[in-house]
Order: C-alpha cells, then sequence, then structure tokens
C-alpha cells in the first residue's frame, strides 16, 4: 500500500513540474494567436505578463528583466509587426530567447581521452539529493559504455556510505569505500590509484554536504582539489528551493569552482525558476535533471526541449529516448507483436506487456504530458486518465489462465465468474472490459493498426475515460 501511494504520489508530482508557468503563458499566447494584427502595446501588454509568470515562477529578477526587454526589443521590429502572424513570431521568439537563457547547446561531461581515468567530483547541501544522483549518473555513464567507480567520501552522515553501496548495487556499478575513519582526500586518492588497476575509466566522488554553506565544506572540497586532478566538479541542487538554489550555485562556484550544475527534484517543483536562472546568474550549464526518484529518473539536460515544455509545445524527443531506455523488447518481438496488432489478433497477453512498458515510461499520464497540442496535464490528466480503473483491468487479465489469455474465445460465462471473483470485481465490469478489448480487434484489423483514419481509434480502450489506448 506505501508504495502504491508513493507511486501515485510521485506520478502526480512529475504532472505539475512547471504546470502554473506553462498555463499562464498558454493563456498569453492564446490572446496573441486571436488577434489578427498585433500593435506594440499589445505586443507590451502580452509581455507584462509573461513578466509577471516568470516571476512568480522563481526566476532571477535580473534575468527575467533582461528577458523581456530583449524579446520586446525584437518583437516590437518591423517583420514582426509586418508579418503575416505577428501572435506566432512573438511566441518564436519568446522560445528562442528562452532556449537562449538556458544554454542553447546540451553540455555533455568532458571525458579524458582513450583510457584515462576521468575524475568527477559531486558537491552540494545536504538534503539536495547529492548520493542519489551520483548512481543516477553512473547508470547513465554505463549506457554510454563507461565503466565507473563511486567512491563513498561522505564520512560524516549517517547511512551514507551504505546508501551509496546499495544505489551502486541498483545501477550494478562498483563502489569503492574506506568506512568512515580517514579524510575525504585520502579515500579520494586510493579511490583513484584502484580504478586504474581496474579498468574503470570514470571516478564519482560522493562528497558531504553540509545543511548551509559553511567553511569546513569548501576547505574539504578545495583539498580534493588540490591533492587530485578533478577535470569535472558537478554541483548538485534542489529545483524545489528556487531562487536559493541559484544563489547557492553562485557562492559554491565563487568559493569552489564548478563546471556544471545538476537540478535534482525537477519532478516536484511547481515554479521552475531554478532551470530558468542557473546558466543566466552563474554562466555554468546545466547537464542533467532529475525527474523522480526512480534510479531510472535523471535525464540529460536539452535547453530547447526544456523551454518546448514549459511553453506547452510537447517533447517528442525525449519520449522517443524514454522509450527506447525503458522497453526492454527485442526486435523480432516487436515486429510480431505490430503484425499481430494489425491482424486484429493480439490479445490480453500483449495487453499485460503493453501495461508494463508504459508503467516503464512512468505512466500514461507521464507519456500524453510530453506529446505537443494535447493541452491537458494535472487535473485534467488524472480525470481521463483513470490509474484505479486501469488497475482493476490487469487485475482481470492477471486472474485469466494462460489459455484464457492468449484464446479470449475460450471465456465463457463460467469462466467469466470465476475471473471477476479473483479480480475481486463486479462480473459487469469484466463482462465490458472483455466486449470493449473485442471491439478494439475488430477496429485495429478493420484500419490495420495506423493510417490517418487508425490515429482516431485511441478512443474505446478501457481503462484512459474512453479516449486513449493501453
Amino acid at each position: 500500500m506505501e508504495s502504491e501511494q508513493s507511486e501515485n504520489r510521485n506520478r502526480k508530482e512529475s504532472q505539475v513540474a512547471f504546470e502554473s508557468l506553462t498555463d499562464k503563458l498558454q493563456n498569453v499566447f492564446k490572446n496573441l494567436r486571436s488577434k489578427g494584427r498585433l500593435t506594440e502595446e499589445d505586443v507590451k501588454t502580452a509581455l507584462k505578463e509573461v513578466k509577471m509568470a516568470l516571476l512568480e515562477a522563481d526566476v532571477n529578477f535580473r534575468v527575467v528583466k533582461q528577458f523581456i526587454k530583449t524579446v520586446e526589443e525584437r518583437a516590437i521590429g518591423q517583420d514582426v509587426m509586418n508579418g503575416l502572424n505577428p501572435g506566432q513570431m512573438v511566441i518564436k521568439i519568446v522560445n528562442e530567447e528562452m532556449i537562449s537563457l538556458m544554454g542553447s547547446e546540451t553540455t555533455e561531461i568532458a571525458f579524458q581521452p582513450g583510457k584515462a581515468v576521468t575524475v568527477i567530483m559531486m558537491a552540494g547541501l545536504q538534503g539536495a539529493g547529492k548520493t542519489t544522483a551520483t548512481a543516477k549518473i553512473a547508470g547513465r555513464l554505463k549506457q554510454k559504455g563507461k565503466k565507473s567507480l563511486l567512491v563513498a567520501c561522505d564520512i560524516y552522515r549517517p547511512a551514507a556510505v551504505e546508501q551509496l553501496q546499495i544505489n551502486g548495487k541498483k545501477q550494478e556499478v562498483d563502489v569503492f569505500s574506506m568506512g568512515t575513519e580517514h579524510r575525504p582526500v585520502e579515500i579520494a586518492r586510493e579511490a583513484v590509484a584502484f580504478a586504474e588497476k581496474n579498468g574503470h575509466n570514470v571516478v564519482i566522488l560522493d562528497t558531504a554536504g553540509r545543511l548551509h554553506i559553511d567553511q569546513d565544506m569548501m576547505a574539504e572540497l578545495q583539498e580534493i582539489k588540490d591533492e587530485l586532478t578533478v577535470h569535472q566538479t558537478l554541483l548538485v541542487v534542489d529545483a524545489m528551493t528556487g531562487q536559493d538554489a541559484v544563489n547557492v550555485a553562485k557562492e559554491f562556484d565563487d568559493r569552489v569552482g564548478i563546471d556544471g550544475v545538476v537540478l535534482t527534484k525537477l519532478d516536484g517543483d511547481t515554479r521552475g525558476g531554478a532551470a530558468l536562472s542557473i546558466k543566466a546568474v552563474t554562466g555554468k550549464p546545466i547537464l542533467y535533471v532529475g525527474m523522480g526518484e526512480k534510479l531510472s529518473d535523471m535525464e540529460q539536460f536539452y535547453p530547447d526541449r526544456m523551454a518546448n515544455r514549459i511553453l506547452g509545445m510537447g517533447d517528442v524527443l525525449s519520449l522517443i529516448e524514454k522509450a527506447q531506455e525503458s522497453i526492454d523488447i527485442d526486435e523480432d518481438k516487436g515486429r510480431e507483436m505490430a503484425g499481430r496488432m494489425k491482424k486484429g489478433k493480439f490479445d490480453f497477453e500483449d495487453y499485460l506487456e503493453s501495461m508494463k512498458q508504459m508503467r516503464n515510461m512512468g505512466g500514461l499520464s507521464s507519456i500524453l504530458s510530453m506529446l505537443p497540442g494535447m493541452g491537458i496535464k494535472g487535473a485534467d490528466l488524472e480525470s481521463m486518465v483513470d490509474e484505479k480503473q486501469l488497475k482493476h483491468m490487469e487485475a482481470i487479465v492477471l486472474s485469466m489462465t494462460k489459455e484464457e489469455r492468449r484464446n479470449p474465445k475460450l471465456l465463457n460465462p463460467q469462466r467469466k465468474h470465476r475471473i471477476a471473483r479473483g479480480a475481486g470485481v463486479d462480473i459487469a465490469v469484466v463482462n465490458r472490459f472483455i466486449k470493449q478489448f473485442e471491439q478494439s480487434q475488430k477496429l485495429m484489423k478493420q484500419f490495420g493498426g495506423g493510417g490517418k483514419r487508425g490515429r482516431g481509434l485511441m478512443g474505446g480502450f478501457p481503462g484512459m475515460g474512453g479516449r486513449f489506448p493501453f
């Protein structure tokens, strides 16, 4: 029950990221689109609303001021005001300037050439999620063929070493530890030597944090940098702290020097000011963003994709990448399933597989929130995607025998009553679910599983409020 509540909480949190800011900006853009011609006053009024929305999202005041000034200068230019669709042009300018604000280009970790070991030092305040972020990054680097060694340099926080070891094991990444009796710089030095002997090409140091910035923490980080060649210093900051995250980033950079930022807990941040301010204030790029509690919930930061999300334009590229990473299905099996769907021969085993893959990608709500032009989020998504009903449908399928799942024609009244009892639902729910499933099979067969008309078949599947497929 507790894990289910946590899962639901995470799902709801992922839906509200930037929701307030996105809503306000979309209202502004709606008004712009509705005007055939724009006056200079129209643009200034719209940008005044954009300014308020950004400030309420906790974006740095100076950043907002410069952003609005730049957009206004471009938006009231001759080409825009006399264009065929000035409203769309203003939106395009806002999008381009927002991308520029966050760094324009995606920044990668700079690795040492060949087999040389790259040393990455993770820094940050206590509670920002540094230890978890360290393991998440190691998991991402593993997908790129890097052999990482996680190093437990936090000798102060209770269970910090154990937490890193547990997360390292889950990610199938090696962890180096010398307990809590040695100085962090000694642990780091020994870890690099160990990595060189054992074929690791990346060393990631999980250093200690404090509740606030203090001299001891900074001195410890500086000592490691003085004694070792640290190639990248990444600062982990909590996005939910808004403008405070930006202030922390600036102070760390001034006192220790950082090469990039990792934003955690962006899934639970309704403001998003940190993501929009850090690059402009510190000059340091955001490399990764944490979008959930799972060790797989760490995304490369793409300024253009983030701007599209904020402006309600979707993020199809991230959705595709998420699918490629999450869906554990070989090519032959995929072709086989697609062929069955086109022929209308997909069965309840395929249904279970679809549900599994959808969960791996964060659930249907998460998928829909990345699609452009959906115009749905938050409470709207929750009303359209009945997660409770989805669980009931899955329980019905799991209450069937394997033969029944593969051959739904076996489902006579007696079997349906048994299934209803096993799933804990009324027989009418089972009958309705099976009827909807059979209708979906016929429609898929009729339209070949796709094409222009096939896209209209996204309705009618059980558990989706009658609007989306499983």
